[in-house]
């Protein structure tokens, strides 16, 4: 069987680009100079108000809702038919949030034939005492013989804005959570779930962890769905889960935290019917039931 670096380095049904592979191939290979690519087309449409002076209608917040590389692909070139990579203003950038920033990097990266994979997790250098969910890349340094986690939506600005310390392009593994981390840490009582959530829309919670860490789940399936699509067991807002229900999820965060030897299992695990992705799922943004088709 392929090992982790090899099953990584591939694309998944959303990553791969298509028609599109000849323009992501023509981004740059240095990481600094790939974020700014990134940074450079797309933009989040809850911090463009606040911190690029542009408002969105509702109808370019929707934008968002786009899941794979070639849609997104698309629209940046609908809105400026200049190459990728020259920026654009903030205007004409792809209104889109951290998920989108994560899993544009992890396309680039495995059409250069660099290992990476989306994470889903939490912040903790955006609100201070809080993990903020939170999506960012991760890739395998061949140099380092290390996975190397990168937050790609973080520019300039944000760093300014925010009061962000860290590099972004080697973010501390205490300073972003991936989601199993996160759910160890609730349930063995070192850290408390209130604090894991969206502080923008005061939610957070256990709920909160165990949707996130399903969402992982997929990404390490090579499946990056958005932060509010639903499926399986993802419980609601508030709502408790059953003994077996946390049962599975202590499986699955001990598989994510194995490692790459555990690949194999987190392929088998996934397969289970209340964690595998259906052909239907609740996009919890726009409120409805949605089929899946890329």
């Amino acid at each position: 069987m392929e090992n982790a670096q090899d099953y990584y380095r591939g694309h998944g049904t959303i990553t791969s680009p298509g028609t599109f592979a000849g323009i992501l191939l023509g981004f740059p290979r240095d990481l600094e100079s790939l974020c700014k690519v990134i940074q450079g087309v797309l933009i989040h449409r809850d911090i463009a108000p606040w911190l690029y002076s542009l408002t969105l209608t509702d109808e370019r917040r929707d934008v968002a809702n786009l899941r794979s590389i070639t849609s997104m692909t698309s629209e940046i070139l609908a809105l400026d038919p200049r190459p990728m990579t020259e920026a654009r203003e903030p205007v004409s950038r792809l209104p889109c949030v951290c998920r989108h920033f994560a899993t544009m990097l992890c396309a680039v990266l495995r059409e250069q034939g660099v290992p990476a994979r989306a994470r889903c997790g939490f912040g903790a250098y955006f609100m201070p005492g809080k993990f903020e969910d939170h999506w960012v890349a991760e890739y395998w340094s061949e140099a380092q013989r290390r996975w190397v986690l990168v937050d790609t939506q973080i520019d300039a600005v944000q760093r300014k804005a925010f009061k962000i310390g860290i590099d972004p392009l080697d973010v501390p593994r205490d300073q972003f959570i991936v989601a199993a981390d996160a759910w160890q840490m609730c349930r063995d009582g070192s850290a408390d779930p209130g604090l894991f959530g969206l502080s923008i829309i005061n939610e957070a919670g256990l709920w909160w962890v165990a949707q996130n860490l399903i969402r992982d789940l997929a990404c390490l399936n090579r499946i990056e769905m958005l932060p509010w699509d639903v499926w399986g067991i993802m419980p609601e807002p508030t709502a408790e889960l059953s003994g077996d229900e946390i049962a599975l999820l202590d499986r699955v965060a001990e598989l994510v935290r194995a490692g790459d030897s555990a690949v194999p299992e987190l392929h088998e695990v996934y397969q289970d019917p209340r964690l595998h992705l259906p052909s239907v799922i609740f996009n919890a943004n726009r409120q409805r039931q949605e089929t899946i088709a890329f």
